[in-house]
């Protein structure tokens, strides 16, 4: 079997494949957030245990050899680790906004832009830029313990493998990768006042770090192939490979990925490109900080279960009965398809004849309206596949198609997870049928009358989104 590993933000999963690309097995264990004055940070001893949990229930529940296994995970955030990959503070997640106010400042005073005309990636709170040069200001005693500023996927491998600290391009793209060289930008580290930080960054494995495991989870001497982190990853087991071809991720964030052979380093500052393994090939990444965490805050909230979800949707007309939703919750604001460090939702044409539905359809149209615009700013112009806990909703599905006004190749299952093993596959020269990996198990066509009412509302939610963007500036 071929096994598929995701170390997500609230959820470690692992997954078994036979070589059709069939999957066999998932097991899963959830880890915590810990959410305190703007700051959120993960346990790494807590979810390295976690990974290592999941590895040896599925590995007990298909006892199959396993012939290699591929590691994927959340992306961005600080993961400080001491030379045998042990935490020397709890990890910064990508969801942490404490460095918000140096992102404001370099936004004002140009090295935001700077940075983004040299490496194609913008700049948010979560990401290490802003995150390393906030601990060196608050905590340097925490960079002067660590051996490597990793990133979580990172951390894992070293702890399975025993191998030493590595990236890959895919990570490393955030900010300071070079996507025409490869290789890390040097004046960038100097712009975010990070040279005598430089020794912090991980080595860049192009391709990705192979190893063999320790035998923690895996049987020993397991093949292990370390990255993509989940974007690209998620890009790989869905079949997004050629350009124009796009992916939206419907998770704890909204990402939307097209592949693309254009390095295009103007026009406003947003997103990012990350490298992928073929050198001249990226993915225009439009990763927004609103997703499945904003209809989330609206169910709990209005006390409406997730299986009532569907029945909510098909009961309340397009429009919610005039309720609108500019869904964007995170306490760190906006990072794609443009950075507003303080954006915050808004709810509006609510009275009190509205109803648990319009808030909820509101929420997953302005969700669509969001995913809308950054596709488009990433460019789309070919097929559109569609992935993430929001698939098993098949009305949001429908609901998604008409407001995106084009046909969703919806692809199930742990997508990042197969994703990992095609391209440990590709690292070790095992031969698997990527298109028979990758067939959609749907496609999802828009209704084209509901879909002209969808464009004239993103339009009106691209007015009220600049409403709200320059009253967060004031």
């Amino acid at each position: 079997m071929y096994v598929g590993i995701d170390v997500g933000t609230s959820m470690v999963k692992a997954a078994a494949f036979d070589a059709m690309g069939r999957q066999l097995a998932v097991e899963s264990r959830p880890v915590g957030l810990k959410l305190h004055g703007g700051l959120v940070e993960q346990d790494m001893e807590e979810v390295y245990g976690e990974v290592v949990a999941v590895l040896e229930a599925l590995t007990s529940a298909v006892q199959e050899p396993v012939e290699l296994a591929g590691l994927t995970g959340q992306g961005d955030g600080v993961w400080l680790v001491d030379g045998e990959g042990r935490p020397v503070r709890p990890a910064a997640s990508w969801m942490d906004g404490r460095a918000h106010e140096l992102v404001d400042r370099w936004l004002a005073d140009g090295t935001f832009e700077a940075v983004f005309r040299r490496t194609g990636g913008a700049m948010f709170p979560g990401s290490p830029g802003p995150l390393l040069a906030w601990l060196e200001r608050h905590e340097p005693k925490a960079l002067d313990a660590a051996k490597a500023a990793l990133y979580c996927k990172d951390m894992v491998f070293q702890r399975l493998t025993g191998a030493g600290p590595t990236t890959d391009v895919s990570d490393a793209s955030m900010p300071f990768l070079d996507p025409r060289t490869r290789t890390y930008d040097n004046r960038v580290v100097e712009l975010l006042g990070l040279a005598h930080r430089r020794g912090l960054l991980p080595p860049v494995s192009d391709p990705v770090a192979t190893a063999g495991a320790r035998g923690e989870g895996l049987p020993p001497g397991t093949r292990i192939a370390n990255g993509p982190y989940d974007l690209p990853a998620c890009a790989l087991g869905a079949g997004v490979t050629s350009p124009g071809d796009g992916l939206l991720i419907v998770g704890t964030c909204l990402a939307s990925l097209v592949a693309t052979t254009e390095l295009d380093l103007t026009g406003e500052p947003a997103g990012l490109y990350i490298s992928t393994d073929r050198p001249g090939h990226w993915l225009r990444a439009m990763p927004a900080m609103v997703g499945t965490a904003a209809l989330d805050w609206v169910l709990s909230t209005t006390g409406v279960r997730h299986d009532e979800v569907d029945g909510l949707l098909a009961a309340t007309p397009p429009g919610a009965n005039g309720v609108r939703v500019l869904p964007y919750f995170a306490p760190s604001g906006e990072r794609a398809p443009f950075v507003e460090p303080r954006l915050r939702a808004e709810l509006t044409g609510v009275s009190l004849e509205s109803g648990r539905g319009d808030l909820v359809r509101a929420t997953c149209e302005g969700i669509g309206y969001a995913a809308r615009h950054c596709l488009a700013a990433a460019g789309l112009t070919g097929s559109l596949a569609v992935c993430g806990g929001g698939t098993r909703s098949s009305a949001w599905m429908r609901l998604l198609a008409d407001v995106l006004g084009r046909p969703l190749r919806v692809v199930e299952g742990e997508v990042g997870a197969r994703g990992a093993v095609l391209a440990a596959a590709e690292r070790y020269g095992v031969p698997l049928d990527a298109e028979m990996w990758t067939r959609p198990t749907a496609v999802v066509e828009p209704d084209p009358e509901r879909a002209a009412l969808y464009t004239r509302g993103y339009e009106e939610h691209l007015d009220r989104l600049a409403g709200a963007r320059a009253r967060a500036r004031k």
